[in-house]
Formats: structure tokens, C-alpha cells, sequence
């Protein structure tokens, strides 16, 4: 099984109404032990943070065409906490319900998650921030340059 190492960001600008990209780098190594980078960018949405990290994720997941042994790196403790803590167990489990604080947010962006990351075994890495962390970094700017560029910067599949 290949190994695949994802890295993600948003940038919402923070407010729902204002800009958003996300930018995702996909390392691998090919069949003849090539090492890969690949670097994806979603473009301009006009959405939330918490959107922008799991479309940065999905990007990544969906770029695979086979199923791979993914370590997918993010610095959104919501997206990681989501798998690593199995909230999104009990979520599915309570019909995305999180119990007495309301229903779960961007469902329909967790279930298209949980659709990319099936074929695959998926570790989620929480990042703390982005110090001392280049392709998280790179990430930031690619999701940065296509919130304020309003375009498609990077659109490049896995091969």
C-alpha cells in the first residue's frame, strides 16, 4: 500500500461572508521509489474556518486514486479531535446530534470526509500552529493566495 503524507489549511478570513481557500501538499513515493509532491489548491469559497479545514482534507483524500496509508496533517484540532477522539463516531451514531448543544455543523462536508478517507487508512496529526512546519506553512499560502486571488491557483492530481 503506498504511503501518503497529506497536509491541509484553511483561510476563511473569518467571517461567513468573506473570502476563503484551502491548500493541501500531498507527498508520496511512486512504484519506483520516486518521491512525489504534489500541491492542491480549492480556490475561493465564501465560507467559514471549520469548512475550509475539512474541504482542505477532502481535497487531499479525493486526489487519491488508489487506497493509500494516509498520515494527514492538519493544524485544526476540530478535524482532528473529530477522528481521534470519535466524536464523529457518536455523531453518526446520534443521527449528527451532538447531544444537548444542538446538531453537528457542515454535515454534509463530514460525510463527503468520510466518503474520501474510506478506500484508505487514515491517521489524522494535529499540527499546533505552524512553527517549524514548512508544508503546513505552504499550505497556509496556497489556501491564502486563492482566498485573496479569488481563483484556482494549483489544480494537479495525484499520478
Amino acid at each position: 500500500m503506498t504511503k501518503v503524507q497529506i497536509y491541509t489549511d484553511g483561510a476563511a478570513r473569518g467571517n461567513p461572508d468573506g473570502p476563503g481557500g484551502y491548500g493541501t501538499i500531498l507527498h508520496f513515493v511512486d512504484s519506483a521509489g520516486v518521491l512525489h509532491k504534489k500541491e492542491l489548491s480549492g480556490g475561493f469559497v465564501r465560507t467559514t474556518n471549520n469548512r475550509m479545514e475539512l474541504l482542505a482534507a477532502i481535497v487531499g483524500l479525493e486526489a487519491l486514486n488508489r487506497p493509500c496509508q494516509v498520515e494527514l496533517y492538519s493544524d485544526s484540532k476540530y478535524l482532528t479531535d473529530a477522528f481521534n477522539q470519535h466524536w464523529i463516531d457518536n455523531w453518526v451514531k446520534n443521527n449528527w446530534k451532538r447531544g444537548k448543544s444542538g446538531p453537528v455543523k457542515n454535515v454534509d462536508l463530514w460525510e463527503r470526509l468520510l466518503k474520501a478517507k474510506e478506500p484508505h487508512q487514515v491517521t489524522f496529526i494535529w499540527v499546533k500552529g505552524h512553527a517549524g512546519h514548512l508544508e503546513n506553512e505552504r499550505c497556509d499560502e496556497l489556501a491564502t493566495g486563492a482566498a485573496d486571488g479569488n481563483e484556482l491557483m494549483v489544480d494537479a492530481g495525484m499520478e
